[in-house]
């Protein structure tokens, strides 16, 4: 039989993610990060609610919440990028901590068609381009 673990009684970042990501803003529930692979602009979202793993985990409020803060993100990458598709995803298989991923898709991107997960090594940002990306997201953010 599995052994429970309880849910942590205040919100911390996974260490995984905060190892792969870049803080990018403080949304009403949400951090928003940007993903340390320069191969694709990848923003994640992370709820700050202690325990929660999947959607169910969080109440009515909070879900429609989480919803409108993927749409704001989404909308804010497309103008930013103007990617060829919005992939969103909320796995959890490798970071059980609820979280959603918002990447823009390219057609020459390296992993097109496929999904990104696994199919090239991710490539850090370097400093220069970090900041210029931070800059481009902020201000489709703001608009």
């Amino acid at each position: 039989m599995g052994r429970h673990v309880p849910a942590p009684s205040h919100y911390e970042l996974h260490p995984q993610l905060a190892a792969d990501t870049h803080p990018l803003a403080s949304l009403a529930l949400c951090d928003l990060r940007l993903m340390d692979d320069a191969n694709y602009p990848w923003l994640v979202l992370v709820p700050r609610i202690a325990g929660a793993r999947e959607l169910v985990d969080l109440d009515a409020g909070q879900r429609h919440q989480l919803t409108d803060e993927i749409d704001h993100v989404a909308r804010a990458l497309r103008r930013a990028v103007q990617p060829f598709k919005l992939n969103v995803a909320a796995l959890g298989n490798l970071v059980p901590q609820l979280h959603v991923h918002v990447i823009a898709r390219f057609e020459d991107d390296p992993a097109w068609p496929a999904p990104v997960w696994g199919r090239v090594a991710a490539r850090p940002y370097t400093p220069d381009a970090l900041v210029s990306r931070i800059r481009q997201l902020d201000d489709a953010l703001r608009a």
